[in-house]
């Protein structure tokens, strides 16, 4: 009989996990989903920026801030997938450090866009007669909000705390 895996929900839960499987889990349920998720994103803010340019809630601006993300989002994930993520599968966390700066670093650069979002459409506020393009790209934005915002944290706040508390260990050991 096949033993199934409790789903890893919380932090915790992530925490006792070993890098190799968050690593996994990141780029299945992150990557993989933003790279489905901002192309649709553009294409509807496009459009509704198009058939509603010049109104007062039209979120104008929005699609070339999603365009600017995804390009640095997409560059910034294959530098995870290329080079930091198999070193922390393996166990090389003290080495990281370097690496590990840097994509800190683009996750700001990522929380500023999200901010940027946040004002272009007024923290996702629809006028009363929105159509259903525009009541769509704002749901699919809520979503890709969330799931950005969650992504940055489990690799910020579980999988580099434990590449960095490993490489303290490796230092100290």
């Amino acid at each position: 009989m096949d033993t199934i895996l409790p789903e890893r929900t919380t932090d915790a839960d992530w925490r006792e996990a070993s890098a190799g499987e968050l690593v996994s889990y990141l780029v299945t349920r992150f990557h993989e989903r933003h790279r489905v998720q901002l192309p649709e994103l553009i294409r509807l803010a496009r459009r509704v920026e198009h058939v509603h340019a010049g109104r007062e809630l039209c979120p104008a601006g929005l699609a070339d801030v999603l365009e600017g993300l995804q390009q640095e989002l997409e560059s910034h994930m294959l530098k995870e997938e290329q080079v930091l993520f198999p070193m922390l599968a393996n166990g090389m966390g003290a080495k990281a450090r370097g690496p590990i700066t840097v994509m800190l670093f683009e996750h700001d650069q990522h929380n500023s866009a999200l901010e940027a979002i946040d004002r272009i459409t007024r923290q996702l506020t629809l006028p009363a007669d929105a159509c259903n393009t525009w009541q769509a790209l704002y749901g699919q934005l809520d979503t890709f909000r969330k799931d950005l915002t969650r992504h940055i944290h489990l690799e910020n706040n579980v999988l580099f705390l434990k590449a960095s508390n490993a490489g303290e260990g490796a230092h100290h050991g």
